[in-house]
């Protein structure tokens, strides 16, 4: 069996995907999601030009060998644009050989360690009241879990705050949009939130919510001890993580559970906070952290030390590494929960998919492969457009992380 050829799908049913597809001498395909929010083309320009040309002639069965060539292959090697390269590849390749196996991946995996995914939907709003509304709407929905972020007074544009009720997309401009940051006004602010949900909706339900890199490890470790009383299931990004070692200060002083790793790309982005039990849970994806094959080792790593997995899963990734993510999910041992952001209605249309929701949960079906494919008569009715993430900055206006 050999690849005979493969090729990049650009589209935007409501914002840019990358789809990789890979054909081979049997006639089966196989389909894996590249996406880069804010860099659709820089892995595009990565697949066509140094990896496609390497996969023709290879046996697509030998996903293990694969994944080593093109990541010990490539001397200057990690980074988002490559792992992502390799990830759309891996992708592929799973979904190919649980179709000539005629199973869907989670089988080829090692079979269930469950029937649903819990999954948490994101509730937001500009004011408290409008986020404590949001919550309800997620609870009428059915979800057991929600991400609750709010607009805070006197912060411009404050992150998480969507233009719409089930679907966001942060990339709004063909140049980054400013945003507004202050420390001081978010944690005189986020507590009452939390506060105020669970004075109306108690304790069953549980809360996330995200930092989204923006606090010093000080900060973060004051907003986790002021969120206790409110039982968060994780505060999520509470400090940048390319310095591993600030989570530990954080640790020092809340019991908050720390979520983080929406934005690693291979195991060593995680090992000191894992090994050092330093997180409650790794939010690596298929797609940013290598695909399926290298994300099983970082799960494996994490489920060491009482460390359970978190996936990203906004709608800056296809419906493919959902799919993916939600095989991995089933298979997983040490799954903790799966985010899930809505795509739109084009979305979904351009990638039929056979997972659906249910009191909560998501399920995969039993479609041999991955379950995701990609009309591509449709999706040429999308074509791309320049959409970058936005930036923010303080007050003063000194850069901060967005």
């Amino acid at each position: 069996m050999k690849i005979t050829a493969a090729r990049v799908i650009v589209t935007c049913p409501g914002r840019n995907f990358v789809t990789l597809k890979i054909e081979t001498d049997q006639g089966v395909y196989g389909i894996g999601d590249g996406t880069l929010n804010g860099r659709e083309l820089s892995v595009v320009a990565y697949l066509e030009e140094h990896v496609i040309p390497c996969l023709i002639g290879m046996d697509p069965r030998r996903i293990e060998d694969i994944w080593q060539y093109l990541y010990r292959g490539a001397y200057w090697r990690r980074g988002p644009v490559t792992m992502r390269a390799i990830a759309a590849v891996d992708m592929a390749l799973w979904d190919i050989k649980g179709k000539m196996a005629g199973m869907p991946v989670y089988q080829l995996l090692g079979g269930r360690s469950r029937d649903g995914i819990m999954v948490y939907g994101h509730a937001n709003g500009s004011d408290i009241a409008e986020t404590v509304e949001a919550v309800g709407h997620y609870i009428d929905m059915g979800y057991k879990a929600i991400r609750a972020q709010t607009g805070v007074p006197g912060i411009k544009d404050a992150y998480g705050v969507g233009r719409g009720k089930l679907y966001y997309e942060p990339a709004d401009a063909s140049l980054p949009s400013v945003t507004g940051w202050d420390t001081r006004k978010a944690l005189n602010y986020v507590p009452k939130m939390f506060e105020e949900l669970r004075k109306t909706y108690g304790f069953d339900h549980h809360l996330l919510h995200d930092g989204h890199h923006r606090y010093t490890p000080q900060e973060a470790a004051n907003l986790g001890k002021m969120l206790e009383p409110y039982q968060l299931f994780w505060l999520e990004d509470c400090t940048p993580a390319e310095n591993q070692e600030a989570f530990r200060l954080v640790r020092q002083h809340t019991v908050t559970p720390l979520a983080v790793g929406e934005i690693f790309n291979t195991i060593w982005d995680a090992k000191d906070l894992i090994q050092n039990q330093l997180i409650d849970y790794i939010r690596a994806t298929v797609v940013g952290a290598g695909g399926l094959t290298h994300l099983r080792r970082i799960a494996d790593l994490a489920s060491l030390y009482q460390i359970r997995t978190g996936c990203h899963g906004a709608t800056d990734l296809s419906p493919v590494t959902m799919g993916c993510a939600l095989h991995f999910d089933t298979w997983v041992p040490n799954f903790g929960i799966q985010e899930y952001m809505r795509h739109t209605p084009e979305t979904d249309a351009v990638f039929p998919h056979d997972y659906h929701f249910e009191k909560g949960e998501l399920f995969v079906g039993d479609t041999p492969g991955h379950g995701v494919d990609i009309d591509e008569n449709l999706a040429a009715k999308y074509p791309y457009k320049p959409a970058y993430l936005p930036v923010a900055r303080l007050e003063d206006g000194t850069m901060w992380n967005w």
